[in-house]
């Protein structure tokens, strides 16, 4: 699980400084306040992890194939500024304690990274992993030159090892650095994306035989992961209709074999109880948008890490609401860490609500209020008591509600005058 968060010079962040990421982390904020791009810097890590062993990359900035195509340094770069390196520092916890004999017991693993440029291309690059206070610490220099850093261990000869487009060092330890490598890995690799835009409904879905390992980026693959979580016997049939039914969106679903074809299955749901079964197509939009999110949330293996974005897109008021309740159940149920980005009050104010009542802990939770000022996003975090309560509200946090009453009231007044 992610524990802390910092980006530097990122898009329109400047510095957040470090972000405490909890098992349910939710960024709030007007749009183009920076929200997105925090959850981009995991992005561009995670595909850049997912690369084959043979790429020879510093760092992928994605293309029309990516979870995330960022372009170049500089459209990435803040400001645009080559004299300001690209920073991306992060913590999180081990899903099972190392004991390393220079080290110790570590339960915590920290990772850094900064890359410098130079005219638009890559002009030196630094990573560092961080244990127990001690460190790490791999840098490039150019295009050919690198160096390792490792005060607290003895300069023996070593071992080759590769780190994405470092090639060709010796190391004194071979087991520390794979360690640090492989759960670096692991942490991107446990990480599943569903973006604000989910695909439409379609007539047919094919099927052939293969697994995969979430819903895709716009929940193209979620029929997939209905058939798989049959084979794999996850409880995906059991508690998706459960939901549906709590959201009041339908009651029931089914994959129906298309005749005279092998693979391809029509989506066929039931919207209340002894009704006449329509295909997905016939149904309101929302149903086809909050599916994906969840299969999702009951598809991965537990621990998984989850970034969300917009889930409650095209939701009505209600089951934005409902949706807060299923993230509440999968992180305490499944153990999963949501991360995500919104801009429903409705699905903030559920949150408030189980926190008091103690169906969620504060501690578990942080909100965050993104804004931009003069072209730099800012960031602050919501202060939630143990009640639930928000002792930091912004002002106009989702609209003027308050206003646009007021403004109402003086309007029908001023028309009543002037009937008169």
């Amino acid at each position: 699980m992610i524990t802390e968060l910092r980006v530097q010079n990122f898009k329109s962040w400047k510095d957040t400084d470090k972000l405490q990421i909890a098992p349910l982390t939710g960024f709030f904020g007007a749009n183009s306040s920076g929200k997105t791009s925090l959850l981009q810097t995991l992005l561009m890590l995670k595909q850049t992890v997912e690369r084959p062993l043979d790429w020879k990359g510093v760092i992928d900035f994605g293309d029309d194939n990516s979870l995330v195509n960022l372009g170049s340094f500089d459209d990435l770069i803040h400001g645009h500024k080559h004299d300001s390196p690209l920073g991306i520092s992060l913590s999180w916890n081990l899903s099972e304690e190392l004991n390393i004999e220079e080290i110790g017991e570590i339960g915590t693993l920290s990772f850094d990274l900064v890359i410098h440029s130079q005219e638009n291309s890559i002009s030196g690059m630094s990573f560092s992993y961080f244990a127990s206070e001690k460190s790490f610490k791999v840098t490039r220099h150019g295009q050919d030159r690198c160096s390792v850093s490792t005060p607290w261990l003895s300069n023996q000869p070593g071992y080759m090892f590769r780190y994405y487009a470092v090639h060709g060092l010796y190391a004194s330890d071979q087991q520390l650095f794979s360690l640090f490598q492989t759960r670096f890995e692991n942490l991107f690799r446990s990480i599943r994306y569903l973006g604000p835009l989910r695909e439409y409904p379609r007539q047919r879905y094919a099927w052939q035989g293969k697994h995969t390992q979430g819903v895709g980026q716009y929940g193209e693959d979620m029929v997939t992961a209905l058939f798989s979580g049959r084979i794999q016997l996850r409880s995906l049939d059991k508690q998706i209709p459960q939901w549906l039914q709590r959201l009041d969106l339908i009651d029931s679903y089914r994959l129906n074999p298309i005749s005279g074809s092998e693979k391809d299955y029509e989506f066929l749901v039931r919207k209340y109880k002894g009704g006449p079964e329509v295909r997905l197509t016939d149904v309101g939009f929302g149903v086809s948008q909050v599916l994906p999110v969840l299969v999702l949330c009951y598809y991965v293996p537990e621990g998984s890490i989850l970034i969300l974005e917009q889930p409650e897109a095209h939701l009505h008021p209600r089951v934005q609401s409902e949706l807060a309740d299923l993230l509440v159940e999968v992180v305490k149920e499944r153990q999963l860490q949501i991360i995500l980005e919104s801009h429903s009050e409705h699905l903030l104010i559920r949150l408030m609500r189980r926190i008091a009542e103690e169906q969620i802990s504060a501690a578990d939770t942080a909100f965050y209020f993104c804004e931009m000022n003069e072209g730099v996003s800012e960031i602050e975090r919501l202060n939630v008591d143990d009640y639930g309560n928000i002792t930091n509200w912004p002002q106009n946090f989702f609209g003027d509600e308050m206003g646009d009453l007021a403004a109402k009231t003086k309007a029908e007044m001023k028309r009543k005058k002037a009937n008169k």
